[in-house]
């Protein structure tokens, strides 16, 4: 930015007014006003970012060539889609580090010695491997919260990981291995995504998944599950399991996880006797989903759930007898005692319309049926 004090000079946001005019139309105080607002014309933008000059000069003098760093972002690099094959060093003032799609096989502690400051790491789309992630790298982000590794070469999830983060994902690699203990101390952990990996059950277990105390969703769809993952924290609400070989879901496995209320179970091996008659009559669960399965028959809905899907399994009628309270009791009134249900997917089945009387007068509040 050129100086202001240059003749003539026009600063954006800053009323252009001659040394005379200042004199004879202005008193004193008001040219302190109008030369305090160019003053912050200038440096405005720092101030916006809450970030000292000194530290906002630092942090724009070293942002790496390969990199961009906005002035009006100082605290992000931007290094996605330079064709890097290592990390440049990072500033020290460094909040978010966008790496992602390049070909990085090594994450080194030495270009990140400075960014401790770290809030926000994408990584995504390289070639790192568990080989590549040198020891306590992450561990010394004590502010990183999001850290994102999707789409590279990991065998297993990496570590030890900082206590601050929030969000882990390490989708499409090749994890085969979840460590002891990996997630003891990440108490503030929420989201944890590992599809696409080649987790078998023996890999997921109370053990492998002990710490996550406060996890809400976990998203372990497309590995090489048989059966369904213990050791879930009860503070779990979204769980999706697409994609797996799940033949069976053992009876009462839901109690240990009272607040779920997303749940997909989409292309799996399920048929009707691997999944228990109550199995699913738990309150929290609004949004289930069993597509592509092997059932033949509809579960029993729980009151409270909104939307169903059961298209293209070996469905062949549908009744009355899948309501979850007694159809007789139910009045033309609206009120708490009526099933929930405002969308069905029957479509791949054998099913044909149409739609029984009993099921539309328990599921009043159906807004879409698909057959």
């Amino acid at each position: 930015m050129r100086e202001a004090e240059e003749p003539n000079q026009t600063i954006p946001g800053c009323m252009q007014t001659t040394h005379t005019n200042w004199r004879s139309s202005l008193g004193s105080e008001m040219a302190l006003l109008l030369s305090l607002l160019c003053t912050l014309c200038l440096v405005g933008q720092v101030l916006g970012q809450d970030m000292p000059y000194e530290e906002y000069m630092a942090q724009i003098q070293a942002c790496p060539k390969e990199c961009r760093c906005p002035p009006n972002f100082p605290r992000a690099v931007y290094c996605d889609n330079k064709a890097l094959k290592s990390i440049p060093k990072i500033p020290t003032h460094t909040w978010y580090l966008y790496l992602q799609n390049n070909l990085i096989e090594v994450l080194s502690a030495d270009a990140l010695r400075n960014a401790t400051q770290l809030r926000w790491l994408n990584l995504n789309r390289n070639k790192i491997s568990s080989e590549g992630v040198e020891e306590g790298v992450l561990s010394t982000m004590s502010h990183l919260a999001h850290l994102y590794m999707d789409d590279n070469l990991l065998s297993s999830v990496p570590s030890p990981l900082p206590a601050s983060l929030e969000h882990l994902l390490l989708s499409r690699n090749r994890i085969s291995k979840i460590p002891a203990g990996v997630f003891i101390g990440l108490d503030k952990l929420n989201l944890l995504d590992l599809q696409g990996n080649k987790l078998m059950d023996e890999h997921v277990t109370e053990v492998s998944l002990k710490g996550l105390n406060n996890l809400v969703q976990i998203n372990l769809a497309k590995n090489q599950l048989s059966s369904m993952p213990l050791g879930l924290p009860p503070t779990t609400t979204q769980l999706f399991l697409d994609g797996n070989n799940i033949e069976k879901i053992p009876a009462g496995y839901f109690k240990s996880l009272p607040k779920v209320a997303f749940l997909r179970l989409n292309h799996n091996k399920l048929g009707s006797s691997g999944v228990p008659k109550n199995v699913f009559n738990v309150s929290s669960i609004l949004d289930l989903q069993l597509s592509h399965n092997q059932l033949t028959e509809v579960p029993l809905i729980p009151s409270g759930l909104e939307h169903l899907h059961l298209d293209h399994n070996n469905i062949k009628s549908v009744s009355g007898a899948i309501c979850p309270v007694a159809v007789d009791t139910l009045d033309d009134s609206i009120n708490e005692s009526v099933p929930r249900l405002r969308y069905l997917r029957l479509d791949g089945n054998d099913i044909k319309p149409p739609i029984p009387r009993d099921v539309i007068l328990c599921f009043r509040l159906l807004r879409s049926i698909v057959i």
